[in-house]
């Protein structure tokens, strides 16, 4: 199907930047061929807006999915933003801090965290760097998370997600009791190793914020094609016309995949664009 293939959707992290947060020229080359080719470009990530950073904004996207389908953008127009209420936000925030966790919001303007969270957070941004081989010894907190702003004003109307660093496994179950109306999730690692916990609405999914582009595009599914490396890309890897895994994707990425290409740092990306047709 590659030279109809009209919507091309990238998860971010370890598909479109590498685990140190590099982007690879040879990524932005193909991207920026692909739309000169007439191709519609978005990124579809678990990051909010706001850790969106110009410099991926600037190799020229169409638009963004973000937190993980909770928020769709195109062209510049809003298409669906769910995300907690104020409400919500206050009673997740009041118990985590009688749990004694250390979090943090993440809303499109920004990802906001109490001032204690740059120490208490460090080494669970430490070992999640580490994971992805990058050399953490010397790494804070911002050096991770882009857009932290440290501020005891920690009740917003406008929080996507709320993640939080775990003590044990325990905490994950303890949210998921207190919290049966929302969706509570963990990310840094597999099951019980996972570091972080995360709060959010139980709606938001990448297959169904896929639907909601391509029904305001007019666009047809099988003209889709769909990159990721991570277990949470596998509806849309699945759902999509043409689903394309990393090389550095988790095995059951691979399998769920029409197509495995090279890993990030190895030009996988740009590599997969060339055998899709996608660049001309």
């Amino acid at each position: 199907m590659g030279h109809n293939s009209q919507v091309v959707l990238l998860d971010v992290d370890g598909t479109l930047v590498d685990y140190d947060n590099q982007l690879p020229p040879s990524a932005v080359r193909a991207v920026r061929r692909a739309r000169a080719a007439g191709r519609r470009v978005y990124v579809c990530t678990g990051r909010s807006r706001a850790e969106v950073p110009e410099e991926i904004w600037d190799i020229g996207l169409d638009g963004m999915i973000g937190g993980n389908g909770a928020y769709v953008e195109d062209d510049g127009r809003v298409l669906l933003h769910r995300h907690l209420s104020r409400e919500q936000c206050q009673a997740v925030t009041v118990w985590l801090r009688a749990r004694g966790l250390i979090f943090y919001l993440e809303a499109n303007s920004g990802l906001y965290a109490p001032p204690a969270f740059r120490e208490g957070a460090r080494p669970a941004i430490r070992s999640y760097a580490a994971g992805r081989g990058r050399d953490a010894r010397d790494l804070e907190v911002e050096d991770v998370l882009t857009g932290l702003v440290l501020t005891e004003d920690l009740v917003r109307g406008d929080v996507n997600k709320i993640s939080f660093v775990l003590s044990s496994w325990a905490d994950v179950e303890a949210a998921r009791e207190r919290f049966p109306d929302l969706l509570v999730g963990s990310w840094g690692g597999r099951g019980h190793e996972a570091l972080f916990g995360d709060v959010a609405l139980p709606a938001a999914s990448k297959v169904e914020a896929v639907d909601v582009l391509l029904a305001a595009l007019g666009a047809r599914l099988e003209d889709t094609v769909a990159f990721g490396d991570a277990v949470v890309d596998i509806g849309m890897l699945r759902h999509c016309g043409t689903g394309v895994a990393m090389g550095n994707a988790a095995p059951q990425v691979k399998e769920a995949a029409d197509l495995v290409t090279d890993d990030v740092e190895e030009d996988g990306l740009a590599h997969a664009f060339e055998r899709l047709g996608l660049t001309g």
